[in-house]
């Protein structure tokens, strides 16, 4: 094991790798229904929302794969390195916030993580959602499966306008603080 970050090429192999491990599974199917069942509780204001035109129905498939894909750049580079803090790499918003759908379907998850060797990487906390062109999670994933889906993979600083767009348009709706909070009086409604 290595501390220092592998080759955006050598992380790309390992992807791929646990990738198709990860699809192989037995459980695979069970996990991508869980997960996509979860949809009705998908309740951030500033993750999903930041796509353009966003539809649940029509967007949850491809976030999946890209939540997916996320997740094994993680893992590989976890499997490369031993280490959580630099599998922690710079993920888009709205694809972060599919893997937290993912995360919520535990035993699934961790039951796949065991029988495919690869450690399946995600702590709040420690997220980078700098996602950037150019950056080390673009390259590895160009190399990967090509160049990402830029209606899901938005550079950080389109997702921060977009969500100055949103929060301008909660607050006037009574939203505040980008949906965080209302002054919304129910029995009075």
């Amino acid at each position: 094991m290595s501390t220092s970050m592998p080759t955006p090429a050598q992380t790309a192999d390992r992807a791929c790798e646990a990738l198709a491990a990860i699809l192989a599974d037995p459980e695979f199917a069970a996990f991508e229904a869980a997960t996509l069942e979860y949809s009705s509780d998908w309740q951030c204001f500033t993750g999903f929302p930041v796509i353009e035109r966003w539809s649940l129905d029509d967007d949850k498939g491809p976030l999946f794969t890209e939540g997916l894909r996320a997740l094994a750049i993680k893992a590989a580079v976890f499997d490369l390195t031993g280490d959580e803090r630099l599998a922690e790499v710079a993920v888009a918003v709205p694809v972060d916030e599919m893997t937290h759908a993912m995360i919520a379907q535990p035993q699934l998850f961790a039951r796949i993580a065991a029988r495919t060797g690869f450690a399946l990487i995600h702590q709040t906390d420690q997220e980078h959602t700098d996602y950037t062109d150019g950056d080390f999670t673009h390259l590895t994933y160009r190399l990967a499966w090509g160049e990402p889906p830029a209606r899901y993979w938005l550079v950080k600083g389109e997702v921060d306008r977009r969500v100055d767009i949103l929060t301008a348009k909660y607050a006037e709706i009574g939203m505040g603080r980008a949906g965080r909070e209302h002054a919304i009086d129910f029995a009075a409604a």
